[in-house]
């Protein structure tokens, strides 16, 4: 389990999408949220949406490995696919926020690694937030207000990444997975494989 998290506006799922073209043995987990589609989101791709109501019969089913509600929209993991990926020896990436970052630890303390990107400044990081042209003044105020208790969470992750230019950002979490994945203990058959050499 890959997870990558950020406050809002600092390129988590930019880089996750990178990541994506740039690794085909990885897939992405797609949340559920019952926030609004944005302009170029695709329902199932980007993630699925709901409204408030299937999301609670979600929760009340146990469906979610974690959810947790931002800027009064809820978001989760949905169990089933993820688990389906793992079971196929699959990697799976998670773009979450650092609540959902801390449940998946809590509820499923097996083999994940966690990386934080954080923007350059604050300054670039609200210049972000309203250049993309998605959200209202009021909302990119709300989602400044929240980025320093974001950022406090950086010291729970294994990895940190400043994103001060997108493609290299992308290439330092690339090698961080490539890297993670020569782990003596990850390498499946790699036993064998030494036996048969000796």
């Amino acid at each position: 389990m890959f997870v990558l998290s950020s406050p809002s506006g600092a390129g988590k799922t930019a880089i996750a999408r990178h990541l994506l073209k740039m690794d085909d043995q990885i897939a992405l987990s797609v949340s559920v949220t019952t926030r609004p589609m944005r302009s170029g989101e695709t329902d199932g791709v980007d993630y699925s949406f709901v409204d408030e109501a299937a999301f609670e019969r979600m929760i009340a089913e146990d469906a979610f490995i974690e959810h947790a509600t931002v800027f009064n929209n809820s978001y989760g993991t949905p169990r089933e696919p993820v688990m389906a990926g793992l079971a196929a020896g699959r990697d799976i990436l998670f773009d979450v926020d650092w609540q959902g970052a801390q449940e998946l630890r809590n509820r499923m303390p097996g083999d994940q690694v966690s990386v934080f990107i954080l923007p350059p400044s604050m300054a670039e990081l609200e210049r972000r937030l309203t250049d993309r042209d998605q959200d209202s003044a009021d909302v990119v105020a709300s989602r400044m207000a929240r980025a320093a208790n974001e950022i406090s969470h950086w010291g729970e992750y294994d990895y940190v990444v400043v994103n001060r230019e997108l493609e290299c950002a992308a290439a330092s979490v690339l090698g961080i997975l490539q890297a993670e994945r020569l782990h003596r203990e990850r390498q499946t058959g790699l036993v064998d494989f030494v036996k048969g050499l000796t």
